[in-house]
């Protein structure tokens, strides 16, 4: 039994096949938002010029990026666990049928698992052109399917406590609506997709929009110490999943954004009484500047107020707030040197 349990040891050793949580929810969730980042997000920065601008060539490329998404995720999740060439390729379509069905989670869950069972298998066939996409592909796409429906399920929960918090009066529903979607926009799951289904415009949209700005510009600020420039602008304008893999080192880093958009939806809906007039925008944040857009998009937008609102809401106000609150935390040892250091 010792001989089995050594070999079996040894095999995985060999086939670089790591079972622990480091490997699967640091490194893969943290390659997976850099896949996410090159594909739906740079696309979604296309697209924003390509509006503003009319160029009709960019919004093409944005519609292939927002398209690449699935592969470009499970490519990523597949180079982080160092998969043979043949596994990685036959990841595209893994990531495809992922998206799909279950979004970026599920694309996580199915990439992990058609990995290490590809990875297994790798090379030991004599037909192993065939084995090894046969078993990569379809343990990907069993995986999809299977988990698909609890993810939806999941998505739906989240939106009934979203509805149910828009029941609330203006300053309940801030705090509740930006705290909630803001950590969905962090969470591999798609924020924009539950405000779109949603259909979360007016008031909620605005504390949605509060939200989502307040992780990007708080965790862009808050680790341009560790980060830099390049830090500000891929999680400024990019997404604060970037931050995944940190976060589930040390999920304290979580506190100061956090803290922040439970300050800057009530200010948003009580003060500046913000909108935003286009669902999807409420879930984006500052990711290609789209949620902004969208506040300005809405009916009440124009007045000095209402620009006031927009600078303060999206970007002064996370700025300033999440690093403040990040200090103490610091200084108690809570939050370290490195916490939210991301390899650009």
């Amino acid at each position: 039994m010792e001989n089995k349990q050594r070999g079996w040891r040894t095999f995985l050793a060999r086939k670089q096949v790591e079972i622990s949580f480091k490997r699967y929810f640091i490194d893969a969730m943290g390659a997976m938002a850099f896949g996410l980042f090159a594909s739906l997000l740079i696309g979604t920065i296309f697209k924003t010029i390509a509006d503003q601008t009319g160029w009709g060539f960019l919004a093409e490329a944005a519609a292939f990026c927002s398209a690449a998404a699935g592969p470009a995720m499970a490519v990523a999740i597949g180079f982080a666990l160092h998969a043979p060439s043949l596994v990685l390729f036959c990841l595209c379509a893994v990531g495809a049928a992922a998206n799909s069905l279950g979004g970026p989670l599920g694309t996580l869950f199915a990439a992990v698992v058609s990995t290490e069972l590809g990875k297994l298998v790798s090379k030991e066939t004599r037909v192993d052109i065939l084995f090894t996409p046969t078993v990569t592909i379809l343990s990907g796409c069993a995986i999809a399917v299977l988990l698909g429906p609890g993810i939806n399920a999941l998505m739906n929960a989240c939106g009934a406590l979203v509805m149910r918090a828009t029941e609330l009066e203006p300053f309940g529903m801030g705090i509740l609506v930006s705290v909630i979607v803001g950590i969905v926009l962090t969470l591999p799951i798609s924020s924009a997709a539950l405000c779109a289904a949603l259909g979360l415009t007016g008031l909620a949209g605005g504390a949605a929009t509060a939200g989502c700005c307040a992780q990007m510009v708080g965790f862009a600020v808050m680790s341009f110490r560790e980060n830099g420039w390049g830090g500000v602008a891929a999680q400024g304008l990019g997404t604060s999943m970037l931050q995944m893999g940190n976060i589930m080192r040390n999920p304290r880093i979580w506190l100061p954004p956090t803290l922040a958009s439970a300050i800057t939806g009530p200010i948003a809906t009580c003060i500046f009484r913000m909108e935003n007039g286009i669902a999807v925008a409420s879930g984006m944040g500052t990711c290609g500047l789209v949620g902004p857009i969208g506040v300005m998009s809405a009916p009440s937008f124009g007045s000095p107020m209402s620009w006031l609102g927009l600078a303060l809401v999206c970007f002064v106000l996370p700025a300033l707030l999440t690093p403040l609150i990040a200090w103490p935390m610091r200084k108690a040892g809570w939050i370290k040197d490195g916490d939210c250091k991301l390899e650009l």
